[in-house]
């Protein structure tokens, strides 16, 4: 990771996104609904996991979802910053949700299932701390959750011959928007048969889940 002291300097101006969300058709920026809670997740590149969440979709609580950079130090970057790896930031995707449709345990049991959590500062053959797994929580009670569903996660990855769980679980940092062409990537208007090397390992986290099929 790159020494904050030398973190590229970034900008004031923050990333112009467009109004709405190209599949969900919400709003992609703030304000929100004042029952949506927020989560972010970095699982590597953030176009096939922002498909992953928004498929969800709106019948199952998802409100809107966002391609971005947290976890770093530099303010308002651009994905060629971002690429150096001397941002500090993982490309994230935040998801906004109605908890009184979808709790942050199942949003959390896709985040396991989706990628390799094992693999460090990579995802597949995408290398770079940018790809690396990440949990950002925006309070205690996202905190506990996340923690405990590693813990519970750890042991099946175990069984089928994974190695320690690398995840990072740390507070929630400022969300940078990334830039309009990475919003919804994949959607069928803009990229339907684009590639994304996020994949799941397979194994199944055992926590309770109830409305996440996609």
């Amino acid at each position: 990771m790159v020494d904050p002291a030398k973190a590229l300097p970034g900008r004031d101006t923050p990333m112009p996104v467009p109004e709405r969300h190209e599949v969900l058709g919400t709003p992609l920026a703030p304000p929100y609904p004042e029952h949506a809670q927020l989560a972010d997740f970095g699982m590597g590149c953030f176009w096939g996991v922002e498909r992953i969440f928004w498929r969800l979709g709106a019948e199952n609580g998802i409100i809107t979802t966002a391609a971005g950079y947290a976890g770093g130090y530099t303010p308002n970057p651009t994905y060629e910053e971002v690429c150096t790896g001397r941002t500090g930031h993982a490309e994230v995707v935040r998801v906004v949700f109605d908890p009184e449709r979808i709790s942050y345990t199942d949003l959390l049991k896709v985040f396991w299932e989706n990628h390799d959590p094992t693999q460090g500062m990579r995802q597949g053959n995408d290398v770079g701390t940018q790809y690396r797994s990440i949990i950002l929580y925006h309070n205690e009670e996202q905190r506990a959750a996340a923690e405990a569903s590693r813990d519970a996660f750890q042991p099946v990855l175990t069984r089928m011959g994974y190695g320690p769980i690398t995840t990072e679980i740390v507070p929630a940092t400022p969300f940078y928007f990334a830039e309009p062409y990475h919003q919804q990537y994949l959607s069928e208007a803009k990229n339907p048969h684009g590639y994304c090397g996020v994949s799941g390992t397979g194994a199944t986290c055992p926590v309770g889940v109830a409305r996440t099929s996609g």
